[in-house]
């Protein structure tokens, strides 16, 4: 199979069902997102942290596959005319959202409480996870400005808002079992 299809050399590429878009439409920049969100958090599994985080980040690279999959089909083609759904894959359920809230919890657990904004850094480690977050936060951006326009999968926007908070007490529990510096915002008074 060839990785190359020639068929968006005019710009336009295929959603799910066939139906052709621009590639800047807001679906295709949602599922990119989301994409590239993914390939940041295998950069975080890929550094020598505990083995339960990269363990858990393979689960959510997986819903995160899942998540684009469902970006990435046409509504209007999402049933077959035999009334099957397009996608025969598990979509994102309450319990794939409540693993990230009990891991935050046990997470949470070990830190100290948060009295200020912290800056983004410390370690690399910690830098990818910052930039992890922040890249999810632009895809759940993207997410809800298409849900406004075409209905998405509702656990799939509630997943994206749970994983930009995972990502941020990952960063600071990284930041603590790197014994890392964590700096505090604090703005200056005029």
């Amino acid at each position: 199979m060839k990785v190359y299809t020639k068929t968006g050399d005019k710009g336009t590429t295929a959603l799910f069902g066939g139906t052709r878009v621009p590639k800047h439409h807001i679906r295709i920049d949602s599922y990119g997102t989301v994409d590239e969100l993914n390939s940041y958090l295998g950069l975080i599994r890929d550094q020598d942290i505990n083995p339960h985080y990269q363990d858990l980040l393979i689960k959510i690279q997986h819903n995160l596959f899942t998540v684009g999959a469902s970006l990435a089909t046409d509504p209007d083609k999402a049933i077959l005319k035999s009334g099957k759904e397009r996608l025969n894959i598990d979509k994102i359920s309450e319990e794939d959202v409540n693993l990230l809230e009990k891991e935050m919890d046990t997470m949470n657990e070990a830190l100290p409480p948060m009295t200020h904004f912290v800056l983004p850094g410390g370690h690399q480690t910690v830098s990818f996870c910052h930039i992890a977050r922040c890249v999810c936060r632009r895809a759940e951006r993207l997410a809800t400005a298409l849900n406004e326009i075409e209905s998405i999968e509702t656990n799939s926007l509630v997943y994206l808002n749970r994983l930009s908070d995972y990502l941020f007490v990952l960063a600071r529990k990284l930041t603590h079992d790197l014994q890392a510096n964590e700096v505090k915002w604090i703005p200056e008074k005029k």
